[in-house]
């Protein structure tokens, strides 16, 4: 079975579950489709964030993950609050 990958980025069996998490809380959070999530943190750089520091951030409750995606989302010009 070959890994998964996102952007070139091989991803373990673990945090393949974490983003999906991550990205379906964000949109709770914002009454926002999961689509419409995955767009905007691709985009403002929060997944490759969750990606690169996931040893830290899965320790974290969600909210706590949810508030660090927010603070690289606004560092690269997204405008959620």
């Amino acid at each position: 079975m070959q890994p998964q990958r996102l952007n070139n980025t091989i991803m373990s069996k673990y945090e393949i579950p974490f983003l999906t998490s991550a990205i379906q809380a964000f949109a709770n959070r914002f009454a926002m489709t999961r689509q419409a999530a995955f767009r905007y943190l691709q985009q403002y750089k929060a997944l490759a964030f969750l990606m690169e520091f996931y040893d830290v951030e899965h320790l974290q409750s969600m909210d706590d993950t949810i508030d660090d995606m927010l603070i690289v989302c606004r560092k690269n010009g997204g405008t959620l609050a």
